[in-house]
């Protein structure tokens, strides 16, 4: 069946809809919807129970409610520091409860007076002496006045400029359009029956508008078949995206290289350390990916402190033997110039060649005509590697480190970068992506279906867990002495500093200040500070000198999170730790412990501890393992976030939710097999029904 855009329903523009204009079809774009058919898959995110009023005297706390009463008192509140609140007493013969808003006018005020009946819906929370619902939505209703809602209410995510009212009048003109049918189904009737989904049409009645009879609590754990039939097409369709994308990648050519196995052996008998069991399987992976005449795509994870640089420098061998390219991406400068460090002192200063932000005029000019010319074998840089001006020779292999802080768009335009001539044949770099951030299965079976995956899942020998601790910041004097110890003993420590605002000014000034407070407190530390808005130079120098010895205690904003590698620092102290996420804090931490010596992570926190400050932090005080610290952050923070994909769209699911969805998968993977083999036509309009324009971020 073919699709034909001018006369299928589902791609008519939104303008098409009663209530949609230029001025609302831009605002809708904000929520990628451009069609109908987008309108259609503009699911609900939750739903609330409008069809029967609750007795005042039934409510109980946490319960999304409609209740209706009269008033019987209003006042305003003064809660000092010029705050104020408006509160309404409203009653029915059951019971009471108080209304309160923060956010009020006089018209408003005059609106709710004694004797008005409202009929309001809210959460119901515990007040000072009895239940109150804030900010409920209201209404005012006649003594006469019957009608609820027939159907349970949906939610649907908004905008700005794009309220529910819109949003639920659009879907009731479209579901009345499909209702008569005008809607392809594409997933196949074998898939459908082996499941026992419903058909597409009945599946998307019911989740736009439920009965009224239909459990709340079970559709806002998406349990129902209609739920369920959604969230499974909207798992294919990502997963036939990334097929898709494996499959055109797979269609280009990269160099075949041919691997040296006596020099790939003198290389690593030159390395002052052992590889690990982990490290040598996973170069074994990558050489083989790198003899087949199709580009790699490999994911590497390996937690904090693993060894992943070695194993990209073991590939970089290969490459650079055959006479070609090899460059390194990197997020930041200190984690560039660690990597440049260790690849002068593997290869020679004169095949390698860094490339950053920092470089300007002539410096930069002969920089590019290295690498343009390819007497640079060996490229490693920051994001400058992808600047208009920077051309490469014979680009073979391109390695991003710390992927998940690059935005997809940057990898990509790296990659086009690297494509070169040989021949008559086009050739595209080989790509291996490195990530210190485990990531979860269920992610890397979503996000990275197009990927093959090596995990290097053990430590060198000698490595020791760190111990962390969590103390208030009322324990400052105990965790000042502990660094007064260390250092004594000849050990090193480093001390982070974090702030709520995002301003990098003032969190530099927050650094500024900590490092000469401890400098008074600790009389015979040497203490060092490097931060973000220091030049690269001196950051360089600092770090340096911290590694060389010649600073006890190293102040920092979480600049150093990746990159700073001094095996005698041996305790860590992280200031407001509550206000950074698990991935940061478990990066943070893996900069300790990468000598013998046991190793302590400390974080302090500000009390009062939320629940949620108390979950995270009590995760990195049970355990070292990164695997489990992700699994943690991911159910915390979600997929988007975890990945760097957010502000791409490509991990922003309608209905399905990677985490409680992971049961789906093995079918899901069978299924987009079973369509590429048997239903090829179905493959392009599902992915675009349900990814929209995001899919093309996919080849990546």
């Amino acid at each position: 069946m073919q699709v034909d855009d001018k006369e299928t329903l589902e791609y008519q523009s939104v303008q098409v809809l009663k209530g949609v204009g230029q001025a609302v079809a831009e605002k809708l774009e904000r929520l990628e919807i451009y069609n109908i058919q987008d309108v259609l898959f503009h699911l609900p995110m939750r739903y609330e129970d409008r069809t029967k009023i609750t007795a005042l005297g039934a409510l109980q706390p946490g319960q999304p409610v409609l209740v209706e009463g009269i008033i019987e008192h209003s006042e305003i509140k003064f809660m000092g520091r010029g705050r104020r609140s408006l509160l309404c007493y409203l009653s029915d013969n059951t019971g009471g409860i108080v209304l309160r808003f923060f956010h009020f006018s006089k018209a408003q005020q005059a609106r709710l007076a004694n004797g008005t009946r409202l009929r309001c819906f809210g959460e119901a929370r515990r007040g000072a002496a009895r239940l109150e619902i804030i900010h409920p939505e209201y209404q005012v209703v006649q003594q006469s006045d019957e009608t609820v809602e027939q159907s349970l209410t949906p939610v649907y995510p908004k905008t700005e400029g794009v309220h529910q009212t819109l949003l639920k009048k659009l879907s009731d003109q479209v579901l009345k359009k499909i209702s008569r049918g005008e809607l392809v189904d594409w997933l196949p009737a074998a898939v459908a029956e082996k499941y026992r989904f419903p058909d597409l049409v009945s599946a998307l009645l019911r989740v736009h508008r439920p009965d009224k009879d239909e459990n709340v609590f079970a559709l806002n754990q998406c349990s129902s078949k209609a739920q369920q039939r959604l969230l499974f097409e909207e798992l294919l369709a990502h997963q036939l995206s990334l097929l898709q994308s494996r499959l055109a990648t797979k269609q280009t050519t990269a160099k075949k290289l041919t691997i040296d196995e006596d020099d790939h052996a003198r290389f690593l008998r030159q390395l002052p350390f052992q590889l690990t069991a982990a490290q040598h399987r996973v170069i074994g992976e990558i050489l083989a990916d790198l003899e087949q005449s199709h580009p790699m795509l490999r994911l590497v994870q390996g937690d904090v402190g693993s060894g992943k640089t070695v194993v990209a420098a073991a590939a970089a061998r290969a490459v650079i033997d055959g006479g070609y390219q090899f460059a390194l991406m990197a997020p930041t400068e200190i984690l560039a110039e660690q990597h440049f460090s260790n690849f002068k002192q593997w290869f020679g200063e004169e095949r390698c060649l860094m490339l950053s932000g920092k470089d300007k005029g002539k410096k930069r000019e002969q920089k590019l005509e290295r690498i343009a010319s390819g007497n640079s074998q060996i490229i490693i840089g920051t994001h400058a590697l992808f600047q208009d001006d920077v051309a490469f020779s014979s680009l073979v292999l391109l390695v991003v480190d710390e992927q998940h802080r690059f935005g997809v768009h940057q990898r990509l335009a790296l990659r086009e970068k690297g494509r070169f001539m040989a021949g008559r044949e086009d050739i595209v770099p080989h790509q291996l992506i490195m990530t210190a951030t485990p990531i979860p299965r269920s992610l890397a079976m979503t996000a990275y279906a197009d990927l093959d995956y090596s995990v290097i899942d053990e430590l060198p020998k000698g490595r020791k867990p760190v111990t962390t601790v969590v103390v208030s910041t009322g324990r400052r004097d105990d965790v000042i002495a502990r660094i007064e110890k260390a250092c004594e003993n000849g050990e090193q420590a480093y001390w982070v500093c974090t702030l709520v605002e995002e301003s990098e000014f003032l969190q530099c000034q927050a650094a500024e200040v900590t490092a000469a407070q401890l400098s008074k407190e600790l009389g015979g530390v040497r203490v060092g500070l490097v931060h973000g808005r220091m030049k690269q130079e001196q950051k360089q120098s600092v770090v340096e000198r911290f590694k060389n010895c010649e600073i006890d205690l190293l102040v920092a904003t979480t600049v150093i999170e990746v990159g700073v590698d001094v095996p005698n620092a041996s305790l860590m102290v992280i200031e407001n730790a509550e206000r950074l996420g698990l991935a940061q804090l478990h990066q943070l931490r893996g900069r300790v412990g990468r000598g013998g010596k046991q190793s302590a992570c400390v974080l302090m926190y500000q009390a009062p501890l939320s629940e949620m400050g108390k979950q995270r932090l009590g995760i990195l005080r049970q355990t070292n393992d990164g695997f489990k610290v992700a699994e943690k952050d991911l159910e915390l923070r979600g997929p988007g976030e975890v990945l760097g994909t957010r502000q791409t769209g490509l991990m922003q699911m309608r209905i399905a939710d990677i985490v409680r969805d992971e049961k789906w998968f093995p079918e899901v993977k069978k299924t987009a097999s079973y369509i590429i083999s048997h239903h090829p036509q179905a493959v392009k309009p599902l992915v675009r029904r349900w990814l929209g324009k995001a899919d093309r971020f996919a080849n990546v």
